[in-house]
């Protein structure tokens, strides 16, 4: 079953995989500060192609070896929680895009019933 829960906000952090934040990937930083700050989730996806403003492509094909694949870190939550949580970004993320996107969330779950 699927229960409308209304508007939220989607911040993505594209980043590099091998970019890092006092020795420890950059990904996982902004996750454990996202968790720290409350936020309502947050997830990492690692690209298999892409590039940047290096204009580089990175690849995940075995001939190419590359070493830097895209990584894209999402986090939905309310649209002030969002926000709230910006400055952290701009300490963090030096080289790098992040996006912001309006959304609505539906949540998924086990064990509802139809109205």
């Amino acid at each position: 079953m699927t229960r409308p829960t209304g508007s939220a906000l989607r911040l993505t952090v594209f980043v590099g995989e091998h970019d890092t934040w006092h020795h420890k990937p950059l990904y996982s930083e902004i996750v454990h500060r996202a968790h720290a700050a409350g936020l309502a989730g947050a997830s990492v996806f690692r690209g298999i192609e892409g590039f940047g403003a290096s204009a580089l492509i990175h690849t995940s094909r075995l001939l190419s070896l590359s070493e830097d694949l895209p990584v894209a870190i999402v986090i939905v939550d309310a649209e002030q929680r969002v926000r709230a949580f910006l400055p952290q970004l701009d300490e963090l993320v030096t080289e790098g895009l992040v996006t912001l996107d309006d959304c609505e969330v539906i949540r998924y779950s086990e064990g509802e019933k139809s109205p």
